[in-house]
């Protein structure tokens, strides 16, 4: 068993939030030692670089590289696999070594990164975003036509559902496929022609069955909620993660934080579309509408979750932006008034925990998988991050 040391560095407490002067020892994919004159085999000077924890991105798509729905319309199926692989290495050399992909990867893409067919980093996956009738993965068009980003196929159910009993076998029909969690649509969206982000989804039966049945598995639900009353109603299911969070009032927030749910915010998915927009993407007038209209809202909602204390995780809606531009949400973080430290701690640590890994990711303690990246410049410089990224190791290799 090869120990690589990697010394002099500064290493990054995702536990507190602070930076310490210390050796990091590797051994196969596992971080063996922290501290100070530690013995190995192989030595890596880190003098003036900082080594920080794998970063983690909570909501990402990895199958989905723009938002030219006609462009997408007449592409090969298939073409979107290798595409993925692209998108997949991108989100790599920002420094993230996990992702929660928030719908479109199947438990195939998983498995083609765990066993290196493709480089990227590890998967948690929910396959398809469960939707009601006309709700935000609903594809139907005015026209009468269809378009779903969630397109069904071996791997992928179908993720309309209506009812109870129906949800009940949506889930299970999820997890048989290999989701690692739910995703649930409890608002309308920005993106989607026929339903408005205030407005709730799904009866409060329906989603106490989809946590019934996913807790009866032991999996959590993530829920797609911009909706004020979607997000309550999300929050009072049981439902572990509240993605996106544009309307949240101060009652949304209290219950928040007295049920430990999270909030994972997303807030350059709304810039990302006004972005393709101005680049000549034909995107549907409502939408552009939609995207005006939350923008503001969704940043206040933020600040007013950072000053109450709602836990929050880093995720991105990449995808919907280009993959590769993750790390702008950071920057937007702390311009909002999260603490820079606490930003950091809320891409490793705190997103470890809401994905249930914090036992293997998120900090460099002995024990965790070897996930980690090396930069040449101050962590906490968020414009300038991904430049600072030298090295990114993942399970004890050399991946960037």
């Amino acid at each position: 068993m090869t120990r690589i040391a990697f010394t002099n560095a500064t290493l990054f407490d995702a536990t507190t939030g602070g930076f310490e002067e210390a050796d990091l020892v590797i051994a196969n994919d596992r971080i063996v030692e922290v501290g100070k004159d530690l013995d190995a085999d192989e030595v890596i000077d880190c003098t003036d670089r900082f080594i920080l924890p794998g970063l983690i991105d909570t909501h990402v798509h990895v199958m989905f590289s723009h938002l030219d729905f006609m462009k997408q319309m007449h592409t090969p199926f298939s073409y979107r696999f290798y595409a993925a692989m692209d998108n997949l290495r991108r989100t790599l050399e920002t420094g993230i070594t996990s992702v929660r992909d928030a719908g479109g990867a199947d438990a195939g893409v998983r498995q083609a990164v765990d066993e290196g067919v493709i480089r990227g980093p590890r998967l948690q996956i929910a396959i398809a975003m469960l939707s009601q009738t006309g709700g935000h993965g609903d594809g139907w068009m005015p026209s009468g036509g269809h378009f779903r980003l969630f397109t069904a196929y071996p791997g992928v159910p179908d993720n309309i559902v209506d009812g109870p009993e129906h949800m009940r076998v949506k889930v299970r029909e999820m997890l048989r496929a290999g989701a690692d969690v739910i995703k649930v649509a409890t608002s309308g969206g920005v993106l989607s022609p026929n339903d408005d982000p205030k407005h709730a989804h799904f009866d409060d039966d329906e989603l106490a069955m989809l946590v019934k049945e996913a807790s009866n598995q032991g999996k959590w639900v993530m829920a797609h909620a911009q909706a004020t009353d979607g997000i309550k109603n999300a929050i009072r299911a049981g439902i572990r993660s509240i993605e996106h969070g544009i309307y949240l009032d101060d009652e949304a927030i209290e219950m928040m934080v007295e049920q430990g749910t999270y909030l994972v915010p997303t807030l350059i998915a709304p810039t990302g579309v006004r972005k393709a927009a101005a680049k000549g993407v034909q995107i549907a007038e409502s939408s552009l509408r939609k995207a005006e209209e939350v923008e503001e809202a969704h940043r206040a909602s933020f600040r007013k979750a950072v000053q109450a204390g709602v836990k929050i995780a880093m995720g991105t809606d990449s995808g919907v932006t280009p993959h590769g531009d993750n790390l702008e949400e950071l920057e937007i973080m702390a311009d909002l008034g999260m603490a820079k430290p606490d930003v950091l701690r809320a891409s490793t640590m705190v997103a470890a925990e809401l994905m249930g890994v914090d036992h293997e990711v998120g900090s460099l303690e002995p024990g965790k998988l070897a996930d980690f990246v090396i930069l040449d410049g101050h962590p906490l410089d968020f414009g300038g991050f991904k430049d600072h990224i030298e090295h990114v190791w993942k399970d004890g290799r050399l991946a960037i």
